[in-house]
């Protein structure tokens, strides 16, 4: 080591030194982190922490001035140095040992940031099971609800619409445990549901469906669309109306897909024993889009006396 300002040191004389300054610099930030910081930091005892780290500090000074002492024996400059800058000797530590407490206190941030991170990421993902728990029983109630009216008719479309609510449980129950799903699949399922309701209406109920762009390599949350179909077929055609329309456009461009849905309904809607789980549908589904696409999806709901639109836009490039 060299002072500055002094003569160099022979090379022993030099590693002895550094390595005193260096076990007494360890001493304080171990001492700091292992015993100080858990015991009053936490607790913010702020001034006993500093408190005591001056006390160690000052307490370590002349210990280590004895021994960087003897260490230069036969030096007299730079005894005599080691002897006239204890003040210097003793900030220095000082200053190491706050330097300690600095890391310490960030990294203890950083570790408590992570784990609310992690913990929000576990609500989050824990609050979407649950809504998805929702949904998928809801489906199930209303079809099977379908499939109840035409048994009691002995309606010939029965075995059909079993037919095609096996395929939708079949997809539900294995390919929708997934973070994603293939666009295409899941477009298919919403297809299925459709021609279920169109077996289930006939000629009462005109639906027209367009899909526009590529959907084969696309990815999207499932059955995070379908609620809002069912929804639409649910008011599309009730008893009030003789004549009902449901209009569905699928359109992808890149990794921009948007559904644009409209239905017939009438100006004042009949109070039905279903309203409620249709609108806990809704509103799951909502909440759902918010957690999975937080400022990437656009909904947009209009109702109007004789018509109910809903306009959807999902950015679907960080869910692939």
């Amino acid at each position: 080591m060299i002072i500055s300002g002094l003569k160099s040191m022979d090379l022993i004389t030099a590693i002895a030194t550094s390595g005193i300054n260096v076990a007494f610099f360890a001493v304080v930030v171990y001492f700091d982190i292992l015993v100080l910081f858990p015991k009053y930091m936490k607790d913010r005892k702020m001034l006993i922490h500093f408190g005591t780290l001056a006390a160690v500090a000052l307490l370590l000074t002349p210990i280590k001035t004895t021994l960087l002492y003897f260490v230069t024996q036969g030096d007299i400059e730079v005894q005599s140095h080691y002897l006239g800058n204890q003040l210097f000797t003793f900030f220095t530590m000082f200053f190491v040992a706050i330097s300690a407490t600095i890391y310490g206190i960030m990294n203890d941030w950083l570790l408590s940031q992570r784990q609310q991170n992690d913990l929000m990421n576990q609500s989050l993902q824990s609050e979407l099971k649950f809504l998805k728990s929702q949904i998928n029983p809801h489906f199930l109630f209303n079809t099977l609800n379908s499939l109840y009216a035409l048994t009691l008719k002995k309606s010939d479309l029965a075995p059909e619409i079993v037919l095609k609510l096996s395929e939708m449980m079949r997809y539900m129950l294995y390919e929708c445990n997934e973070k994603t799903v293939s666009l295409k699949k899941e477009i298919n399922y919403m297809q299925n549901y459709i021609e279920l309701e169109k077996l289930r209406h006939g000629d009462k109920l005109i639906v027209n469906l367009t899909i526009e762009g590529n959907i084969e390599e696309q990815k999207i949350a499932p059955l995070v669309l379908i609620p809002f179909i069912e929804n639409s077929f649910k008011h599309g055609l009730n008893s009030a109306l003789t004549q009902g329309f449901v209009d569905l456009n699928f359109k992808i461009d890149e990794d921009d897909f948007s559904m644009t849905l409209e239905n017939s309904k009438t100006p004042s809607m009949p109070k039905t024993s279903l309203a409620r789980s249709g609108g806990i549908g809704l509103i799951n589904v909502s909440r759902r889009m918010a957690i999975l696409y937080p400022d990437r999806h656009h909904l947009n709901i209009t109702d109007s006396p004789k018509k109910y639109k809903v306009e959807i836009k999902i950015n679907l490039s960080n869910l692939n």
